[in-house]
């Protein structure tokens, strides 16, 4: 499955690294990528929680995570 993550808040290359461990942390993601100008996240996972891995970027900081 794929799903695409919409993500305020994101600015540098460090957001990227960060989001996108949390991401390989969570049960299912088999791959996450991360495009800050976008501000996006592709989500490539297995039945993974995907309201799981919008909590755990929003505790990194200041993002704001939308699900769509």
């Amino acid at each position: 499955m794929r799903t695409i993550l919409k993500i305020a808040g994101m600015h540098c290359e460090s957001c990227k690294v960060l989001i996108e461990e949390v991401a390989a942390e969570i049960k299912g993601v088999t791959s996450c990528t991360v495009d800050v100008k976008k501000g996006t996240a592709v989500v490539e996972h297995d039945k993974a929680d995907m309201n799981l891995l919008k909590k755990e970027i929003e505790k990194l900081g200041t993002y704001t995570v939308t699900i769509g």
